[in-house]
């Protein structure tokens, strides 16, 4: 029987938002690093949040940064709250884990904050 478990995103101190420092995907800010066991499975939900005064184009890698298939780009408006960018989304267990990373337009002005369901076979 699977079991599962709310886990804090990697990337967080304590559950609190992850500051989006970068501004180039490839050198992303981390925000969560999967599972390297083959039979786990994490469940990953991420809500973005701008504290700017203008909208910021976010892109978070999932999974990777270089195939586009593995990008996700959203525009945060100024103040909207929290904006769903990842409504869980699953990464499975890898050798070589699989990791969350996300750049921003402007540096450190986006907060993601979120957590993993971790589903263990």
């Amino acid at each position: 029987m699977a079991t599962f478990s709310k886990q804090i995103l990697s990337g967080s101190t304590d559950g609190r938002g992850i500051a989006v420092d970068q501004t180039a995907i490839g050198t992303g800010t981390t925000i969560h690093t999967a599972s390297s066991t083959a039979t786990t499975y994490d469940e990953i939900w991420l809500y973005a949040s701008n504290t700017h005064t203008a909208a910021i184009k976010l892109t978070v890698g999932f999974g990777g940064t270089s195939d586009p298939n593995d990008l996700i780009e959203v525009t945060v408006q100024p103040e909207a709250g929290l904006v769903c960018v990842a409504a869980g989304l699953v990464l499975k267990g890898n050798a070589t884990p699989l990791v969350v990373k996300a750049a921003a337009g402007t540096a450190n002005e986006i907060s993601l904050f979120g957590f993993v369901n971790r589903i263990t076979a």
